[in-house]
Formats: C-alpha cells, structure tokens, sequence
C-alpha cells in the first residue's frame, strides 16, 4: 500500500521470475518493464491459497477480469510476452537493456514535466478507476486543472515554450499538490497507523 500512496510515479523492471509476492507486489506500480528473461505467475491456487498484496484489487483493474481470472484460476507460469500481451507489462526489452530502459523512461519524466502536474495525474488516475461515473473524474480534473492552471508550474510551462527553452518548474510534490483532491488511497479508519502513512 506505501507503493500505491506514493505521489512519484514508480517504475518496475522485472528481470528473472516475478511468481507469488514477487508479481503482486509490482501491481501497484504505475508502469512495469520486463526483460525477455522475465516470467511471472500468480500461482496461489496451485498451493491452496489465494492472492494477497491487494492484488485482488489491482490485477483486475489493470488486465481485465478475464485475463486476471485466467492467470489466477490456472496458476501457470508465463513469459514475458504474454505478460505484455496480456496489458501486465508495457513493454520487453533484451536484459542488457532492462536497467537503461526503466532509467531512461524515468529520466525523460523527470527531466520533462512537472513533478506536481504527474504526482496530481497519477492520483486521479488511480483514483477514478473506482469511481462509479466520469463525472466524478470530471469534477475532480476540473478543480485539479483549476488549481494547477493558477500556479507557478503552469507559468513556467507556459514561458518555457514561447521562448522555446526546456521546462525549469519550481514545484515540488511534497510541498505544492493542491488542496481539496481526492487523497489516493485513503486507508479506511481501521488501517490508520498500520504502515498506509503515504510517502512522498
């Protein structure tokens, strides 16, 4: 849960096998990468019990119900394509290339946008795909778009292209998320103080 309540985004590179905790511990991650070498396998129904780590949760909502229920029912043990083809990874790279991949992906994040505008993207991404109708996202993007619209980020964005410069933004995700957006995910009253404390 401390990777789901984080505010930067986190990239997994998945090299060897990711089986058991080793694969629902990725699933809150907001991109993963695996190396050709790379297998998985949600393999608790061949031992007698079932998925943890919340992955109950996340796997359906980033595979759909049909291919998460087919890699949980079956407990088999698959490589990296079908992983990509699967939508569980986004993309394999040969394993000498894992590493450079994963940092080059996370190097043009940080080195391109505003870290507040990505911190303030992910929670609402995240947060909405519980969300019973797009009008919730609506209000929520619209008071985001609202609050991040009136700040020094955007200025600079703004400034940054008319004079045809790379981006310097000023905000940091710590310090300058806007009030009044839904917090994801919010631990319910009983999980307060067991370790949901969100990170930065």
């Amino acid at each position: 849960m401390r990777i789901a309540a984080c505010r930067k985004p986190v990239i997994g590179a998945v090299n060897g096998p990711a089986v058991g905790v080793g694969v629902t511990m990725t699933l809150p991650m907001d991109v993963r990468i695996a190396s050709e070498d790379a297998r998985f396998g949600f393999v608790f129904a061949r031992r007698g019990i079932v998925p943890e780590a919340a992955s109950t949760w996340f796997l359906p909502r980033i595979v759909g119900i049909s291919q998460a229920m087919e890699w949980v029912a079956t407990g088999r043990v698959f490589d990296a394509e079908e992983a990509r083809d699967g939508g569980l990874v986004s993309r394999v790279v040969p394993g000498e290339r894992l590493l450079d991949t994963a940092t080059e992906l996370a190097s043009e994040i940080a080195d391109n946008t505003s870290a507040v505008s990505v911190a303030v993207a992910r929670q609402l991404l995240w947060g909405m795909l519980g969300s019973a109708t797009p009008w919730d996202a609506h209000r929520a993007d619209s008071r985001a778009m609202y609050a991040l619209g009136a700040g020094a980020d955007a200025a600079e964005g703004v400034a940054a292209f008319l004079e045809k410069r790379p981006a310097q933004f000023p905000g940091r995700p710590s310090t300058d998320v806007p009030d009044g957006l839904p917090r994801w995910p919010l631990p319910p009253d009983d999980a307060t103080g067991s370790g949901t404390r969100s990170p930065e």
